[in-house]
Order: C-alpha cells, then sequence, then structure tokens
C-alpha cells in the first residue's frame, strides 16, 4: 500500500491547537507525536524544509528506551494545517517550541534534537533563552545536516527560484507533491531514492496533505530570516552553558560537511562543556533516514560520553560514525604538540 509507514505515521499522534502571540493570524492545528515513557526525560525532534516530522519516523521509536520523544509538523509543513498568507516564521515557530513544550508537553527539561530549518529554529530558540525568556531548560542540543552558514552552503536552483517571488508562480505552475518528492530522493538521499520507493512515496503523500505545494514560497523565507542573524546566533550558541552536539552526513551536497566544519572552527571548538562533532560515511543530507542506527549510536555516545572522550571511529565496522573533534578551552602549542 502507497504511503504505508506515513499513515502509520499520522496515526500515532494528534492535533492541538495554536496561535502566536502577535498579529492577528488565524489558529492552525498542529499534529505532533509523543512516544515513550510520560515520565521519561523529554527529547524533542524537530525537522526541517520542506518536509516534516516523518523524517524521524526510522530513528523515533529507538530512542523510547530512554526518552520521552516527542516531535510536530510546524504550521505549513507535513500533517499540520497550510493556509496560504499566515506568515510563515522562524520566530512563530520559535515560539510554538515554546508553548509545546511548557503547554503541550509540561517539561521543565529538555534535549532538542534539529535537522536543517529546524537547526535555525533551535538556534533561534536558544537566542531567546539567553534573553531571559521563561523556557524549559536545555540540556543538550543537537543540531545536524543544515545549512547553518550560509556563506558555506550550495543552495539548490530549486531552492533559489521557490524563494524568489520573480520565479515562483512560474515553478507553482508546474510542481507536484510527487513531482518534488522524486527531486529529493534522487539528490538528498543515499543512496538515491527512485519513484516507487517507500520513502519517495511518503513524502509525495506528505507533500500532498492539503496541497503543500502552495506555501513552499512562504515557508521558504525562512532563509532571510537566517542570512539576518545566523552570525548572531552562532556567537550566542558559543557561549551557551549546554553542550552542543553536531552530526553530520558526508554526502551532503546542499548543506556540506565545510558547513559543520566552519561552524564547529569558529564557534565550538573551545566553547565551555563537552561539546562534539560527528560524522557519518554513507549519509546524504537525510542522515536520520539514510542510516537511522549510525545516527542513533551517534546520539546515544553524545549524551553520554564523559570529558576526556578521544576522537576516532565508534566502532570497528566499516563506515562507522566518527568522532571528529571535542571541544577545548584552548589550543596547545606546536611546540606543546611535539613534545616527547
Amino acid at each position: 500500500m502507497k504511503a504505508l509507514r506515513a499513515d502509520q505515521w499520522r496515526g500515532l499522534g494528534g492535533y492541538f491547537s495554536w496561535r502566536p502571540a502577535a498579529g492577528s493570524p488565524s489558529p492552525v492545528e498542529i499534529f505532533h507525536v509523543e512516544i515513550g515513557g510520560p515520565e521519561a526525560p523529554v527529547l524533542l525532534l524537530i525537522h526541517g524544509w520542506p518536509t516534516s516530522s516523518f523524517d524521524w519516523s526510522a530513528v523515533a521509536n529507538r530512542l523510547t528506551e530512554r526518552f520521552r520523544v516527542c516531535a510536530l509538523d510546524f504550521p505549513g509543513y507535513g500533517f499540520s494545517d497550510k493556509p496560504q498568507g499566515w506568515g510563515y516564521s522562524l520566530a512563530r515557530d520559535q515560539e510554538l517550541i515554546e508553548f509545546y513544550l511548557a503547554e503541550v508537553i509540561g517539561a521543565d527539561a529538555s534535549v532538542i534534537v534539529a535537522h536543517d530549518r529546524g537547526d535555525s529554529v533551535a538556534l533561534l530558540h536558544t537566542t531567546r533563552r539567553a534573553q531571559g525568556r521563561p523556557a524549559a531548560r536545555l540540556e543538550h542540543l543537537v543540531l545536524s545536516n543544515g545549512n547553518i552558514f550560509l556563506p558555506l552552503s550550495n543552495l539548490a536552483a530549486a531552492q533559489r527560484q521557490i524563494l524568489d517571488r520573480r520565479s515562483w508562480p512560474e515553478i507553482a505552475a508546474v510542481l507536484t507533491a510527487s513531482g518534488l518528492a522524486a527531486t529529493l530522493g534522487a539528490s538528498t538521499f543515499t543512496p538515491p531514492r527512485t519513484a516507487g520507493d517507500p520513502e519517495v512515496e511518503d513524502l509525495s503523500a506528505i507533500f500532498g496533505h492539503d496541497d503543500g505545494i502552495k506555501v513552499l514560497h512562504e515557508t521558504i523565507q525562512y532563509l532571510l530570516e537566517r542570512a539576518k542573524d545566523e552570525e548572531a546566533w552562532l556567537a550566542g550558541l558559543s557561549q551557551a552553558a549546554f553542550p552542543v552536539t553536531m552530526i553530520w552526513g558526508v554526502y551532503d551536497s546542499v548543506s556540506p560537511p565545510r558547513v559543520a566544519s566552519y561552524v564547529w572552527n569558529e564557534y565550538l571548538m573551545r566553547k565551555p562543556g563537552n561539546n562534539h562533532l560527528y560524522f557519518i560515511p554513507d549519509a546524504n543530507h537525510y542522515l536520520q533516514v539514510d542510516r537511522p542506527d549510525a545516527f542513533v549510536q551517534v546520539l546515544d555516545h553524545a549524551l553520554q560520553s564523559a570529558d576526556g572522550q578521544q576522537p576516532g571511529a565508534l566502532d570497528a565496522r566499516s563506515g562507522a560514525p566518527i568522532l571528529v573533534d571535542i571541544s577545548r578551552p584552548r589550543l596547545p602549542r606546536a611546540a606543546d604538540v611535539l613534545r616527547l
């Protein structure tokens, strides 16, 4: 049956109504999923553009031994409402995260694991927390493949065309849910997914829900928010009290490993606390789909590792995830490295 896994994911969840505090947008119905023990620590999974919480379906159940795993679809995405002209933004999604953790989940602390556009929502969330906004305590932030430093990204031609209000009408006239799913399947997964692949069929069904194509131009405007504030967000992250982990699939050509390496070297390598950078071989942009076992292995390692962990492969198997680096308060001098 087509889209069986997407149907199953939707069957696990429910809905709540929400509207932002500012402006006058209509309330929207937000789809969310909660699995795992209700008393377990909260782990919030944040999805990217243009997909949905379904991105996490291959790893969510594997994390329930330790966590109450929670995920939602932002307005304009997945199985949530997608009204045109609603005013989609990172700021509103960050506000939604605050509401979700406090009012829906009832969490006073959480681990946040983000991907793609979700990285931007999470970074804005940490900035607002640093400014004194009330929010659940953040115990660990995990960022994965996303364009968190745009000068080193490789935005696809389709992304630029959807972003541009001049080219969007022409794209909108021909783009279909199945066409978008096929494009993503061919370019952002390893091995590439073709028409008929379960992942492509599920993406097509989710994009088709409430005609998600109609709001793509509005939802991708987050890149303009990102461009304006990303350096301030990263500077704030470098001073955060909680640990930060970066997990990157190395085959990603849109958000390539150089993005992760730059952010690590410039903002996190000398950040106080126990911070980590990992690469996952044989994984593309959707690393949690390409190699779900490896993603969970890395996440467990990052959340449980003690200070002093040494870089290297996490096990002896070919293609094992790699701990690339750990943070340190300062770099040693060259002479100290060579001292016998």
